[in-house]
């Protein structure tokens, strides 16, 4: 008996010495979270520099300074965890950018970033598969199958729209922002999307069928994400405008926003569909309908909390990032031959430029046919900037590869841990040089932006979830409802559905939003007069033209 209570006690002893470990651990990240917004404030000013570069170098920075502390045997102060990117540090990041977005842009070069987006990814993951296949072949890196090829095409064809977001300014440069972001928010869903159907496939004897069955399911995943987003969007609204929480409390109705949107992303991992895609699609429905269903100080909360959450996961993704690049079980495999790492980072390096050059400069060319007038026509400089600013790659290459080479976090294969080691060297070297250069390159490609912005004051009704400067591209308020930024004529026949498109969907978009979809589940125009509502002291008015 003596022995038994001697054991437990031991054990309990070792628990407590763990969860304190967690707690220092905890601490130290926590610490370090700050430094990084401190100093990306004080850097600020420079705009060369930004909190995710700030980051990743200060994550690299603690790596080595543990790694000296502990000899040699660690350079983290958390272990990486799948679950805890995918569930608790991406779905804020992607929710925000939906409901921050200028969605006049963003429908309005709608076409073109889901050519860029869905079809871009598609053929730069073939070119990349391709060439990796070929190079690494001769290589002699180890055992790599068809599979293995075509997961390194979907890991290195996602390009990291979180730095993306942070380099380029949506105000300065409307066009560019908006072909970049939504461009970045569909290549890593259609990324995501592929490299699970990828996972699920038996490719090794590859034959029609299960070539149609790919693409098949690939087209599901990827509507079916698109409507569950909006269904639970246009759910979140109905309850907010019907039972209206603002009458007794604005925390219930805060409260039950940033649950629906988590719950969006959660119910799109119980179905097997991309979790990506739903979120951001029930942020832009959200913040079109359900954000204007709320009191006035809820809209306050809810777009500061929004950004605030997804600010904080950017923070902690790159931060760790930086601290696992020098994690020494990883590159201890490739010691015996640094060469060979350095050398399928470089060729790796080179395909996803080659890659994404095959598709922006030809999909841009395809783009412009479409467009008639000159002003919405991609430059050459402006092409050359989207593809410089699509080269970055981040968190979500580092979590398929994770997922794809390692096993619980840790790998025993040569090959495999090559493939991590190469996957954390570029995406260090093109967040760090091409996040830098990014800002330089716009000043000097585009000294004179097209696109001016001004200045509004946030007003006590505020009328988007936007930051407080809009662009006057096209004056007036950014909505699904202004897509065009003025009355547009009713389209008079065929031909000029065919000749000014995003028009003509916006004419009848307009006339069905007003006639069905305001009544049931309100946004802005369609509140009803509640004491303690956004409309007891503006009342209601036909606010969208």
């Amino acid at each position: 008996m003596e022995a038994y209570m001697s054991s437990i006690g031991s054990k309990l002893q070792m628990l407590y010495t763990s969860d304190h470990a967690s707690v220092v651990s905890m601490n130290l990240f926590v610490a370090l979270l700050c430094a990084c917004i401190v100093i990306g404030h004080l850097l600020e000013e420079t705009r060369w520099m930004n909190e995710s570069i700030t980051a990743l170098i200060i994550g690299v920075g603690t790596g080595i300074v543990i790694l000296l502390i502990s000899g040699g045997k660690s350079s983290r102060l958390l272990v990486f965890s799948e679950d805890l990117f995918f569930i608790y540090l991406l779905p804020p990041i992607i929710f925000n950018a939906g409901f921050q977005v200028k969605k006049k842009h963003f429908f309005r070069n709608f076409m073109t970033i889901m050519l860029f987006g869905a079809v871009g990814t598609l053929i730069c993951c073939a070119i990349i598969s391709i060439g990796a296949m070929q190079i690494f072949e001769k290589m002699d890196i180890g055992p790599l199958d068809i599979g293995d090829y075509l997961a390194i095409g979907a890991i290195f064809a996602a390009t990291d729209s979180v730095c993306t977001l942070q380099v380029l300014s949506q105000d300065d440069t409307p066009l560019l922002y908006s072909l970049v972001f939504g461009e970045g928010v569909v290549n890593d869903a259609t990324s995501v999307v592929l490299f699970n159907a990828i996972q699920s496939f038996d490719l090794t004897n590859i034959n029609a069928v299960i070539a149609w069955d790919f693409v098949r399911n690939f087209l599901y995943l990827f509507l079916t994400s698109t409507m569950l987003g909006v269904l639970t969007g246009l759910v979140s609204a109905y309850i907010i405008k019907k039972l209206y929480f603002g009458r007794h409390s604005t925390d219930r109705e805060v409260a039950l926003m940033i649950l629906m949107a988590y719950l969006s992303y959660m119910l799109a991992e119980l179905f097997y569909l991309s979790g990506i895609l739903t979120v951001f699609f029930c942020g832009i429905v959200m913040s079109h309908y359900t954000w204007h269903n709320v009191t006035e100080s809820s809209r306050v909360t809810t777009k500061h909390a929004f950004a605030t959450l997804s600010f904080v996961a950017e923070i902690f993704i790159f931060l760790y990032v930086g601290m696992d690049a020098l994690d020494i079980e990883k590159w201890r495999f490739v010691s015996d031959s640094p060469g060979t790492s350095v050398a399928v980072s470089s060729i790796l390096l080179g395909l996803v430029m080659v890659g994404r050059a095959a598709f922006v400069f030809p999909l841009s060319f395809v783009s412009n046919l479409s467009k008639k007038s000159p002003n919405e026509k991609i430059g050459f400089r402006q092409q050359f900037i989207i593809w410089w600013a699509g080269l970055m790659r981040g968190a979500v290459s580092m979590a398929l590869a994770y997922n794809k080479f390692t096993s619980a976090g840790h790998t025993n294969l040569r090959a495999n841990a090559i493939m991590i080691t190469s996957t954390i060297t570029v995406v260090l070297f093109s967040t760090v040089v091409f996040g830098l250069m990014t800002k330089p390159l716009i000043s000097i490609l585009l000294p004179h932006p097209k696109y001016q912005s001004r200045s509004l004051s946030f007003s006590s009704d505020p009328a988007t979830p936007k930051s407080v400067t809009v662009p006057l591209l096209g004056e007036g308020q950014d909505s699904l409802d202004d897509l065009g930024g003025r009355d547009i004529p009713r389209p008079s026949s065929l031909r000029a559905l065919l000749t000014t498109p995003t028009h003509t969907v916006h004419y009848y978009w307009r006339k069905f939003d007003d006639a069905f979809m305001r009544p049931m589940f309100g946004g802005r125009g369609f509140v009803p007069f509640v004491p303690g509502s956004p409309t007891e002291r503006n009342p209601p008015q036909n606010q969208w033209h």
